[in-house]
């Protein structure tokens, strides 16, 4: 059990929730940061009443000034930030020629430069103290691409590459820097391209279900599990790796 303090970006519903609840099983005091405060103050309630120590927090990950003031604020509540969990993400889906340079930014802006506002927020801290874990959350689309899924593929083979480079970076400070990479999960986002794919919505599940080796979707608490691992103090030798929560749909 840790009682170290965790601060998750996104981490109010889908997989962000997931890593939340996971973080909060394993005795990590949580920071659920969200967009959506009353979202956040809720799963940060029912991490409470499940036992574990969670507050919500406000967070506009396209803003630096909002990160700051996260950051602070959770700082001052629970003490320094020892794990961060870059998950905060947001993705549509479109054949690439149709997009346009406004929808890039906004992928850029939550999908990458988010994780390296927050990274920036919280690394010296971490140097300084001579100990850190970064969790970023990446997507097999960074890995392998995903048709449909150009820009955020992009920005997510962008958050690898930066994983890797910063893991280089702050190798002998006693932080660690790793990916996670989600494979198809069972989220309100999914159910929702789903529901919006002109077909019926359980046949489409049903047929990403089908090209998983496990025959399954992913849960959010699959890619808790792998977040958990790497936020443990077991795992200090362990950083620049890039984990795929698939259920075996891609693999190294």
């Amino acid at each position: 059990m840790s009682n170290r303090v965790a601060f998750v970006t996104g981490g109010a519903q889908g997989i962000g929730r997931g890593i939340s609840e996971a973080l909060g099983a394993a005795g990590f005091r949580v920071a659920v940061a969200d967009l959506n405060l009353e979202a956040a103050e809720k799963t940060a309630a029912e991490i409470s009443a499940a036992g574990g120590e969670a507050i919500g927090v406000e967070v506009d990950v396209t803003s630096t000034e909002s990160v700051t003031a996260a950051v602070q604020a959770v700082t001052d509540r629970l003490g320094p930030i020892e794990v961060a969990v870059n998950n905060a993400g947001w993705d549509d889906f479109m054949p690439f020629l149709k997009t346009t340079e406004e929808f890039w930014d906004r992928i850029l802006e939550i999908n990458f430069k988010g994780g390296l506002r927050v990274t920036k927020a919280v690394v010296p801290g971490m140097i300084e103290r001579g100990w850190g874990r970064v969790i970023n959350i990446g997507s097999d689309a960074g890995r392998v691409g995903s048709s449909l899924e150009a820009v955020y593929s992009g920005a997510k083979g962008g958050t690898i590459a930066f994983t890797k480079t910063l893991a280089r970076e702050v190798a002998t400070k006693g932080v660690t820097v790793n990916t996670v990479c989600p494979g198809p999960t069972d989220t309100p986002a999914l159910r929702s391209f789903a529901d919006a794919s002109g077909e019926e919505a359980d046949k489409v599940i049903g047929g990403m279900a089908r090209a998983v080796p496990m025959k399954r979707l992913g849960q959010p608490s699959d890619v808790g599990a792998a977040v958990a691992f790497f936020a443990s103090d077991a795992t200090s030798y362990i950083t620049g790796q890039t984990l795929s929560v698939s259920g075996g749909l891609t693999m190294a």
